[in-house]
């Protein structure tokens, strides 16, 4: 088949390009430096043409609600009106378990672009996933310093690579609507995963852990961003995660030990 991958350069698209071709698929990028601008529409007509199905992973680096909404309603539009005129026959969204029991700014975002994905007339498929392990130390690149602020939250963070397996397998399957919910195998405490993230790194930083203010806050330090009910597990543990991508020189996000590193909400994808 040939896919398009919304946010191909990012996080996920990366991934979600390899395993395409490891699949014998044609990956096609979706992206600003490719020519094609989803808040826009720019270009995405060209780059639609002959391409079977649309694989949605694009993002916004904000925790603000009307700049989530913003970015999510412009670019959910735009690219399903391309789909439908390209004649596109899946669209495939990846989203974030829990945004309708937590109510954070910016997932209101990712519920409005549900909410077009559904009402379109493009036959669609949504996966909703947990946190990656890479949310770990964007969330320490928030507040650099000796002290990192990490919130109370209670997560089952999942391999990136495990996602994007599975949103390909998704791709190659008939639309399913909403599909069972991907978590990773192992619950975990943020602030404890914050702590053993830098004793891995070799970097000495006092963990501070913060309750976010609100009801948004309570619900992720009580498990409202947990998968509920039962569905496809990763396989890749946090601490499996560490002793494979995190040590002297590597960060875990591709990038050099101790590069500066920009928040990325909800799964963490740059």
């Amino acid at each position: 088949m040939r896919v398009a991958v919304a946010g191909g350069t990012g996080t996920t698209g990366r991934r979600l390009v390899t395993a395409l071709t490891a699949a014998g698929h044609e990956p096609v990028v979706l992206a600003r430096s490719a020519g094609a601008n989803l808040v826009t529409g720019d270009g995405l007509d060209d780059m639609l043409k002959g391409v079977d199905a649309v694989i949605d992973a694009s993002n916004v680096t904000t925790t603000g609600r009307k700049k989530s909404v913003a970015f999510f309603d412009a670019a959910g539009r735009n690219l399903l009106a391309a789909e439908e005129r390209a004649g596109v026959g899946h669209h495939v969204a990846l989203s974030i378990v829990g945004i309708d029991r937590v109510d954070f700014g910016y997932y209101e975002g990712k519920r409005r672009q549900e909410e077009l994905v559904r009402a379109g007339s493009v036959p669609w498929t949504v996966l909703r996933a947990t946190q990656f392990h890479e949310f770990t130390p964007q969330t320490l690149g928030q507040v650099p310093g000796p002290v990192a602020v990490v919130p109370r939250m209670l997560c089952r963070p999942v391999a990136v690579a495990e996602v994007a397996q599975t949103l390909v397998r998704l791709a190659e399957a008939p639309p399913a609507g909403m599909a069972p919910e991907l978590a990773g195998p192992k619950d975990e405490l943020l602030v404890d995963q914050a702590r053993r993230y830098l004793r891995a790194a070799g970097r000495r930083r006092l963990v501070l852990p913060v309750r976010l203010p609100g009801a948004a806050g309570t619900e992720m330090a009580a498990g409202g961003l947990l998968p509920e009910g039962t569905g496809p597990r990763g396989t890749q543990t946090f601490d499996e995660w560490l002793a494979s991508e995190v040590g002297p020189g590597r960060d875990g996000l591709g990038t050099a030990d101790g590069a500066a590193v920009r928040p990325a909400p909800g799964h963490g994808r740059a």
